[in-house]
């Protein structure tokens, strides 16, 4: 492989190598973390409920409750532009979830539609929201710093 091959591949390996390990250091880090412990603990307490009616949201409801807390923790100890995305596509999908449920309603939970006013659907949709809304203020592009002038 010539030199002009490698820098490529090089430079493709450093950018997945920066996505997967280099920390961002976000001042926004520990809002990201509020809303996804927020999520989390939100959804706790209506599992029970869901596994017995559908269970199949009961087990999406841990899964959610499982992934929020892990990645509140991995934004604590390393916020990486991979972290960030995995919370803010979370995020994104808990409240696309909860605007189908109460429109056109998904199998076996049908009765939710038009419930907008569940107790726990407004500090959910707070924190999903809000961890959606810092993933992406985290990841978007950010304009270079001007070079000094000679």
């Amino acid at each position: 492989m010539t030199t002009q091959q490698q820098q490529p591949q090089d430079s493709h390996q450093d950018a997945l190598r920066r996505f997967l390990l280099k920390p961002m250091h976000s001042e926004d880090r520990w809002l990201g973390v509020l809303a996804l412990v927020v999520t989390a603990g939100t959804h706790v307490p209506l599992i029970r409920e869901h596994l017995e009616e559908a269970p199949y949201v009961g087990w999406l409801f841990i899964a959610l409750t499982v992934v929020s807390v892990v990645l509140a923790v991995l934004l604590v100890v390393a916020d990486t532009p991979a972290v960030w995305l995995t919370a803010g596509l979370t995020a994104s999908l808990a409240l696309i979830a909860f605007v189908l449920s109460r429109t056109v309603g998904l199998p076996q939970i049908g009765d939710d539609i038009g419930n907008w006013t569940e107790p726990l659907g407004f500090p959910a949709l707070a924190g999903e929201l809000i961890a959606a809304l810092v993933a992406y203020v985290a990841l978007r592009p950010r304009p270079s710093p001007p070079e000094p002038a000679r």
